[in-house]
């Protein structure tokens, strides 16, 4: 499958800032921040092409290692948040890099996660020096540090102005001299404000090639799979729903007659369906009981902001409909646009039905799983209320019926 595996990780940052921003306070769009910045300081050190490609990817994702904490913190495992730099800074990095080690990179890009916290001088997390430190690692510390220390500031200018001074004193020590060169060069003062402007995807974009790429379906699958850990782990009420899910779609695909690429199209819209819920309080995500109509009012949007957000990604739309499609009935009573059964194709049909079948058969929090036989009852009234496709439940009861029944 050709896919925009770029546009697909920059929509998954995305989702890792959303998730930050709840959990420990930051401003949006700190990763595409640091990406803008990399790449610009990369343009001036002579980085181009699938390169910079690479170095994109790595920056959007440099905080990956963020669904780990969050899983430690449903787990009740303590830990401490500081900032933007957990307590533990080597573990954030170590496993931020093992996360990413089988993304579709073009070219070597092993440390540049494990290292993107070290300083040049070798008092950082690891005591790696100068020449120890992947040149994609140096760009994204400084340019890290450059977004942390703006924060703090109350204006532009005097972010700017106090970026300056720290990267004069710190120079060679702390921060590597030559990224500090390029990153001056490319952000003189006036530049330097394009940082928080509304437009700052479409500046990123110039600036990096969006190079389609051919995958296998072991690497969609690992992209997906990806993507679903740091929707999921949002909240423990999804606990592992959108991997559920993927897994479900490709095998009901499979089993109705459709061709192995569309199935494989499935999962990954599978493991995507539930992406808009990042933007979602968990304390609606996690309510055990009954949510109010203002509540479901907010919690319907998560299938609206799931299509705007892969409606990012080039030559998307196919899979972005299958996942985002799924609360919508054939009625045209379902959310979040409202769509009747003649605006709805067989794959969103069976997604919708996958997603249902997923929900009642897993365990939350405030509820209890129901077996097949029960899920199926469930999805047999749905039918016969004309919410959805009654061919579609009867292939769930197949597809899906235990081996021992």
């Amino acid at each position: 499958m050709e896919l925009d595996v770029l546009g697909l990780l920059a929509a998954c940052s995305y989702t890792l800032d959303c998730v930050e921003a709840e959990l420990v306070h930051v401003s949006d769009n700190h990763s595409k921040r640091i990406t803008y910045m990399s790449v610009c300081t990369a343009e001036q050190m002579g980085i181009n092409g699938t390169d910079m490609q690479d170095l994109a990817i790595c920056s959007l994702l440099h905080d990956n290692a963020l669904n780990h904490y969050i899983k430690a913190k449903f787990n009740k495992i303590s830990y401490t948040v500081s900032t933007r730099l957990f307590t533990n800074v080597s573990t954030h990095c170590a496993i931020g890099e093992k996360n990413i080690q089988n993304l579709p990179f073009n070219s070597d890009i092993r440390n540049v996660i494990l290292y993107h916290h070290e300083n040049n001088d070798g008092t950082g997390p690891f005591g790696k020096k100068r020449d120890e430190i992947p040149l994609f690692s140096k760009i994204i510390h400084l340019c890290d540090l450059v977004d942390k220390l703006s924060q703090t500031c109350k204006n532009e200018h005097k972010a700017y102005v106090s970026v300056c001074s720290y990267l004069k004193k710190t120079y060679g020590s702390i921060v590597d001299g030559d990224c500090v060169s390029a990153f001056l060069k490319a952000f003189p003062e006036d530049r330097f404000s394009l940082l928080w402007n509304s437009d700052l995807d479409n500046l990123l974009w110039k600036k990096v090639p969006r190079i389609k790429q051919d995958l296998r379906f072991d690497q969609i699958k690992y992209l997906a799979d990806f993507y679903a850990r740091i929707i999921d782990y949002k909240s423990p009420c999804t606990s592992t729903h959108s991997i559920g899910v993927a897994k479900n779609a490709e095998r009901l695909s499979l089993f109705m007659g459709l061709n192995k690429s569309v199935s494989e199209k499935m999962y990954l819209a599978g493991a995507l369906h539930d992406i808009g819920k990042v933007v979602v309080n968990n304390k609606i995500l996690e309510k055990p009981g009954r949510l109010t109509e203002d509540e479901f009012s907010v919690m319907k949007h998560h299938a609206e902001f799931t299509y705007y957000m892969l409606s990012e990604i080039k030559d998307f739309k196919e899979i972005r409909d299958w996942a985002a499609f799924h609360h919508e009935r054939l009625d045209g009573s379902g959310y979040p646009f409202g769509l009747s059964a003649d605006k709805l194709n067989t794959q969103e049909r069976i997604m919708a039905c996958a997603d249902i079948y997923q929900a009642l058969t897993e365990d939350r929090p405030y509820k209890h799983s129901i077996s097949h036989e029960k899920a199926f009852d469930v999805l047999k009234e749905m039918a016969d209320n004309g919410w959805i496709d009654s061919d579609i439940v009867k292939n769930v009861a197949l597809c899906f019926k235990p081996e021992n029944t």
